[in-house]
C-alpha cells in the first residue's frame, strides 16, 4: 500500500531575512559614523596661524621626466641637459626628501637614454624613480 502525501517541494529558496539584517546593521553603521564625523568638525576651535604657510601641495608635485625618440630630456615643455635635469631634481629633492619622478620613455628611443634619465635620478637622491613604460599592442 502506498501513501501519498499533498506536499509539494517547492525548490530551491533563499532565505533574505539574514541579509537584511546585515543590510540594516551596515545602514546603522554608516549612520552613526557620519553623525560623529560631522559633530567634531562643527567643533568651534581656535586654529593657530602660521606665518610662513604654504598649501601642503606646493613641495609634493610629481616631477616627470620625457624621453623623446631622439633621446632629449623634456622636463615641463623644455628641453634639458643630463647636468641641468640633475641640478633641478637635486634641488626639488633638497625641500622635499620624498620627492617622486617618473620617466616616460618614446616607443622609439634606445633603452640608454632611459637609463641615463634613472641615472641621472639616482645620483640627485631620487629613491625610487618611477619608470612609466607603454607596452606596444
Amino acid at each position: 500500500m502506498m501513501i501519498r502525501t499533498t506536499q509539494r517541494d517547492s525548490g530551491v529558496s533563499i532565505e533574505l531575512t539574514p541579509m537584511i539584517d546585515t543590510v540594516f546593521l551596515l545602514l546603522t553603521f554608516f549612520l552613526v559614523a557620519t553623525t560623529f564625523q560631522q559633530a567634531e568638525r562643527e567643533m568651534r576651535i581656535a586654529l593657530p596661524e602660521a606665518a610662513a604657510a604654504q598649501p601642503i601641495t606646493a613641495g609634493l608635485r610629481e616631477i616627470v621626466v620625457n624621453v623623446d625618440s631622439s633621446g632629449a630630456l623634456i622636463v615641463n615643455g623644455v628641453i634639458l641637459s643630463g647636468g641641468e635635469l640633475r641640478s633641478m631634481i637635486e634641488t626639488a629633492v633638497a625641500s622635499n626628501p620624498e620627492q617622486k619622478v617618473t620617466i616616460r620613455g618614446d616607443r622609439q628611443v634606445p633603452y640608454e637614454h632611459v637609463v641615463t634619465a634613472l641615472d641621472i635620478c639616482k645620483g640627485a637622491g631620487v629613491a625610487e624613480p618611477f619608470l612609466d613604460t607603454v607596452l606596444q599592442r
